[in-house]
């Protein structure tokens, strides 16, 4: 998994209407050591029964990647996308720029910073005009999840 790779798709129809046959929600993280951090996230969207992938993709170290994903997002059935990302947290605004879907960015704290996911809030709120990026609560995972559900009516 990771730059260049599909996207590794879960589908846990249990509960809720299905939306459509594959994922409808992308979740993005800049790093593999963010995923477990995202599992609210995961356990928000399979307790609503709504298809989701998920995939890491650097803003740093992989920026054609992460372009890439986010312009075929919507052609792979995409609806809304989620992103993860701490210090810089520049992975929500890179995918905001080469999409017209919406985007939740999660701030997610980081031993690395004196700013306790602070600066990674400030990161993902301060987008210039033209590029929108939604923000959640410092590790928030579940509440984008929610956030996503209710923009897809589900």
């Amino acid at each position: 998994m990771g730059s260049g790779s599909e996207p590794t798709s879960r589908s846990k129809p249990r509960t809720g209407r299905r939306l459509a046959d594959g994922p409808v929600v992308g979740i993005l993280v800049g790093s593999e050591s963010d995923r477990e951090r995202m599992q609210g996230a995961f356990d928000e969207l399979d307790k609503r029964g709504i298809a989701y992938e998920f995939d890491v993709r650097s803003a740093h170290r992989t920026p054609d990647a992460v372009a890439e994903y986010a312009r075929t997002a919507r052609g792979r059935g995409l609806r809304v996308l989620i992103c993860g990302a701490g210090l810089a947290a520049a992975l929500p605004g890179a995918v905001a720029a080469h999409t017209d879907l919406p985007v939740i960015g999660v701030p997610l704290r980081s031993s690395l910073s004196v700013l306790d996911g602070l600066d990674a809030l400030l990161a993902i709120a301060q987008m210039p005009p033209g590029v929108p990026v939604a923000a959640v609560g410092v590790d928030s995972a579940k509440n984008a999840a929610a956030l996503a559900a209710r923009i897809l009516g589900a």
